[in-house]
């Protein structure tokens, strides 16, 4: 199992130190990947009409492709991970370009992790339609995946139309890989078809969590594909998990069959960007005590 760090962007501010800080100690302690969320624009206030979530413009979102251009900088080995990009608000051919720019600079440590949004507002705000986003999505990945391999680009699609043009500089992952976040069955449903890996929301690996992966596996079977041609990226949230449950959370996540799991600080009380730090180095010490007992245990039997 991979372990990652979230970025914990809502609650370090916006000094660019601690943003460095942040990066390199997540690298330094040893973490595969380093997870960022998105939202380009939010609303004033929650719980208005139609928006039933805790988001607002008191928190500070950083815009992934560019911080994960700058932490390219800053690093060296970690993965950058948006988890996820909500990808049918953006321009398809923008953030192929951006993608690809990323994964240069960073020597092809992109993964993007994309999804179809849930405030209709942001879409408004963005001036694109928020009904047709999850068909919109498919056309999407299939036009990133051709601009991502091929120096010239001929797509007609329902949405997106290019006539011999293509992106320059190509990532050095061709494709990058591309992973499906969301808890619908459709979500579900296109990252079996069509993902490298699938993020459930941060949800506790019970009953219902292996119900979703055996059938996002039955999915992927559905469509020709191995049943375990999907990633699973779980979550470990900090402030909901105590920390005598942490190894716990992950021999469940494993045992379910999650390849990947990330550990957020976020809404742990934490109140300097040395104190999510120290969590993290907490929470990789007890993750890789346990994994490391496990790995001695099946190398016994």
């Amino acid at each position: 199992m991979h372990i990652g760090a979230v970025f914990p962007q809502t609650e370090i501010g916006t000094d660019p130190v601690a943003v460095r800080d942040i990066a390199q100690a997540a690298e330094e302690l040893g973490y595969d990947h380093l997870l960022a969320f998105d939202h380009v624009i939010l609303p004033a206030r929650s719980g208005y009409e139609g928006y039933t979530g805790d988001v607002t413009t008191g928190q500070p979102f950083h815009e992934p492709l560019v911080l994960f251009g700058y932490v390219a900088a800053l690093t060296g080995r970690i993965e950058l991970v948006t988890g996820v990009l909500i990808l049918p608000q953006r321009q398809t051919v923008l953030v192929a370009k951006q993608a690809a720019e990323v994964d240069v600079l960073s020597g092809g440590r992109l993964r993007l992790g994309i999804g179809v949004g849930w405030i209709p507002d942001e879409f408004a705000a963005l001036g694109v339609d928020y009904g047709n986003r999850g068909a919109r999505s498919e056309e999407q990945i299939a036009l990133l995946r051709a601009l991502w391999t091929e120096p010239v680009v001929d797509f007609a699609g329902r949405w997106h139309r290019i006539d011999g043009a293509g992106i320059n500089p190509l990532p050095v992952q061709r494709p990058i890989p591309l992973w499906i976040g969301g808890m619908a069955e459709a979500a579900l449903a296109r990252a079996g078809r069509l993902a490298d890996g699938w993020f459930p929301l941060d949800i506790p690996p019970d009953d219902r969590a292996r119900a979703m992966v055996e059938r996002l596996r039955g999915y992927a079977v559905g469509a020709g594909r191995a049943a375990d041609a999907v990633g699973v990226g779980a979550f470990l949230t900090l402030g909901a998990v105590p920390q005598e449950g942490w190894a716990g959370h992950v021999d469940a996540w494993r045992a379910i069959g999650a390849t990947h799991l990330a550990v957020s600080t976020i809404g742990a009380g934490f109140t300097s960007p040395q104190a999510h730090i120290d969590a993290l180095k907490r929470a990789k010490e007890a993750i890789e005590h346990r994994l490391g007992c496990a790995g001695r245990a099946e190398e016994r039997a």
